[in-house]
């Protein structure tokens, strides 16, 4: 399956090969990988348009879209106002969508294994090192639990991925928090990295005793033995689009200055405790004005268009009014040299 996602994202995304012109090129994210090569295929056969999309992780498409060497950047870290303003960049957010861990464990199925957010910490801190630990027993009565030594997995590349995960790790555990922290690239304690969540996934696929964390598209794809979290109302929901819809329905949107906003460890019985959006930086001044037309065209299209798809694979799309929002700040703040705005609504 890895294989299968690795060739779609090639041929929809043009990963990795010269691109034609007038494709759009944009780098970064890996966790909304799937859904772009998807929006990606069904653009380019009604358009002709592609998209040049390097899923480089969003340490690499943060530093790619500062370097003016792609049309757009992608980001599941959102950046600050006070960030965003320093290099001149505007951010709106495609898709929401949920990091689960998964694990490789005989005789353990999808959901079955429970683990808290403060064990969780402790098992990616080298505090809890085998499965049959007592702390992690203790939320899983009636599983059988090998004895085994666990083997942590983490990313090795700046990743917004990784700025959720070891966000929500940080607001449970003040030992992570201290020792830590939350970035999208951290000194992991202990474990192997793994490039992408494709990377991370591989790493857990062939490693008995392995746990990890993906965007959740990657455990369904490659039907990964995912784990439940716990949430803020002590439950143990399942990671669907409908419970990363729960976890985002208290979302602000009006009143996230820079568009930057967190969905981690929200109220609700049903919402998954590790849920947030994927980001697209792009200038707000554009030297290229055509370029960044194309870039809000093809979102624009995937905001009217996409929400199918994004569901198909568990993200959870936009709600229109936030869709509304995004374009009034494509007009007012995405401007070509001449100051006029580069997207003209229709």
């Amino acid at each position: 399956m890895l294989k299968k996602l690795a060739a779609a994202l090639g041929v929809a995304l043009l990963a990795g090969t010269a691109a034609q012109a007038g494709d759009i090129s944009g780098a970064g994210a890996t966790f909304p990988a799937p859904v772009y090569a998807k929006w990606a295929e069904t653009y380019k056969a009604q358009t002709g348009v592609g998209l040049n999309y390097q899923a480089i992780g969003s340490g690499g498409g943060i530093k790619q879209i500062k370097a003016k060497t792609v049309a757009f950047g992608a980001s599941d870290k959102p950046l600050k106002p006070e960030e965003l303003d320093g290099a001149g960049l505007m951010q709106f957010p495609t898709v929401m969508g949920g990091v689960v861990p998964v694990v490789n464990l005989p005789g353990v199925n999808p959901g079955q294994l429970h683990l808290t957010g403060s064990v969780l910490a402790d098992i990616y801190m080298g505090a809890i090192t085998k499965w049959n630990d007592p702390r992690i027993a203790g939320s899983n009565k009636g599983v059988k639990l090998p004895n085994l030594p666990i083997t942590v997995v983490h990313r090795s590349d700046g990743s917004g991925t990784s700025f959720l995960f070891t966000s929500y790790l940080a607001m449970k555990s003040p030992a992570w928090q201290s020792k830590v922290g939350a970035s999208d690239s951290v000194q992991w304690p202990v474990g192997l990295g793994g490039k992408g969540n494709d990377g991370v996934s591989a790493f857990v696929k062939q490693t008995i005793g392995s746990i990890g964390y993906v965007e959740y598209a990657y455990a369904k794809q490659n039907k990964a033995t995912y784990v439940l979290v716990q949430n803020k109302a002590g439950q143990f929901p399942a990671p669907t689009a409908a419970n990363f819809a729960a976890a985002a329905a208290g979302a602000d949107w009006a009143k996230a200055p820079g568009n930057y906003l967190l969905l981690l460890d929200e109220p609700g019985a049903k919402s998954w405790p590790i849920t947030g959006a994927t980001f697209i930086l792009v200038y707000k001044k554009q030297d290229n004005a055509a370029q960044g037309a194309d870039v809000l065209k093809f979102f624009d299209w995937a905001y009217k268009n996409g929400d199918a798809a994004a569901g198909a694979l568990d993200y959870v799309p936009m709600p229109a009014s936030v869709k509304t929002m995004m374009r009034k700040q494509w007009v007012s703040m995405v401007k070509g040299a001449d100051g006029k705005s580069v997207y003209v609504s229709k």
